[in-house]
């Protein structure tokens, strides 16, 4: 569970949630969205072979704020909102997939804004409890190889259009995704995805368009860093109920800083995982070369897209070092920095911790929680 946890602190932490003291109206910005939603779920794995229900449903109370340029990137990112969302959803097969109820984290930047009409793009990431996950013991649940434990990361997305009926009342529909894993920390883990489309009203009590405060913004410095990160995670060892075992990670890579909102980057990593090299030792496989085959090497590039003290980053990557029985050639990873020393100047520009998902396409490796640096 230490990656749950860390996961909805670190992006609880970035939340900008009080209000100004130069903002004109208390509450101004301030509002609820409730949205519902039917969506279907995704056999996105060969080895998902549990049965598929013909439709889920899932509900969202989102308690949002729309930002109006309190700090430097609001302003720079074009005033996007920011929210912490309660979710909910039905799979509609209660015998094998239950539900799930979580808590996520979120903002929501504008993609075109013209009148009445807006278009948006939202990302999230939480916790969720999930009610009904494999199990062996003592009420079994085995067709259900998509999740292995309670306790699980939740990353729904969703894309709105949405009509401002006026300074209180918006009226939405859209589309979304969501992904339900844990990351490997219990086993079976394929996670669950799922497409849909939604509908849903937001409410702002006081008014949904706060004054904006624009002022006159130095564009900061494009400059390049080498970066640093050391990074834990947790796996286990299949076949399910087995031991947890430690994965080792690092990174080095080098980043410019663009159009003072974002980062590109590109390095290497690596990683030793313990319960491939546990699991080798035991069948007397590789003797002799045990760690190698337990280990992984790559090159990587990605984009970090910085919100003050958070950066929300996307990275590829392609394996120059494959460990054993790995058919995947390249890998993802969807996570975020929180920043504890950002400077222009000195021999240290950034210290941040960061929290990671690690994905195959749609299949989660792993997760892991680290501590960066920049020169």
């Amino acid at each position: 569970m230490r990656f749950v946890y860390s996961t909805f602190f670190l992006l609880l932490c970035s939340q900008p949630i009080l209000l100004s003291a130069q903002e004109a109206k208390p509450w101004s910005g301030f509002g609820i969205e409730g949205n519902v939603m039917i969506g279907k779920m995704i056999r996105h794995n060969a080895r998902f072979t549990g049965p598929l229900p013909s439709h889920s449903y899932s509900v969202e109370l989102n308690f949002i704020k729309q930002t109006y340029g309190q700090k430097d990137w609001q302003q720079r990112r074009n005033y996007p909102q920011v929210g912490v969302g309660l979710y909910y959803n039905n799979y509609n097969m209660p015998d094998v997939y239950g539900q799930a109820i979580g808590v996520f984290p979120n903002i929501q930047l504008p993609l075109i804004r013209s009148g009445h009409f807006e278009w948006t793009f939202r990302a999230g990431m939480g916790v969720c409890y999930y009610t009904r996950p494999y199990e062996r013991l003592p009420s079994p649940n085995t067709e259900n190889v998509a999740i292995g434990g309670h306790w699980n990361n939740i990353s729904p997305f969703s894309t709105d259009l949405r009509w401002r009926i006026d300074e209180h009342w918006d009226l939405q529909a859209g589309a979304n995704f969501s992904h339900v894993s844990n990351a490997a920390f219990q086993q079976p883990n394929l996670g669950i995805n799922m497409y849909g489309a939604h509908i849903g009203l937001r409410y702002f009590p006081v008014t949904a368009r706060p004054e904006q405060i624009r002022r006159a913004l130095q564009p900061l410095k494009n400059r390049w860093l080498i970066q640093a990160r050391a990074s834990l995670a947790f796996v286990e060892a299949p076949p399910a109920d087995g031991p947890l075992n430690p994965v080792y990670l690092g990174a080095l890579y080098l980043s410019k800083r663009y159009w003072s909102k974002n980062k590109v980057y590109a390095g290497f990593d690596y990683a030793y995982n313990t319960a491939k090299y546990a699991k080798l030792k035991s069948i007397e496989h590789f003797q002799g070369s045990e760690y190698s085959h337990s280990t992984q090497a790559a090159v990587f590039i990605g984009n970090e897209f910085l919100l003050g003290r958070l950066g929300i980053l996307f990275q590829a990557g392609y394996y120059l070092h494959r460990m054993d029985e790995q058919n995947e050639k390249f890998y993802q990873k969807l996570g975020g920095n929180l920043y504890l020393v950002q400077g222009e100047r000195g021999p240290v520009k950034e210290v941040f911790l960061s929290a990671i998902l690690k994905t195959h396409m749609a299949n989660a490796e792993l997760f892991e929680m680290g501590l960066g640096i920049g020169l």
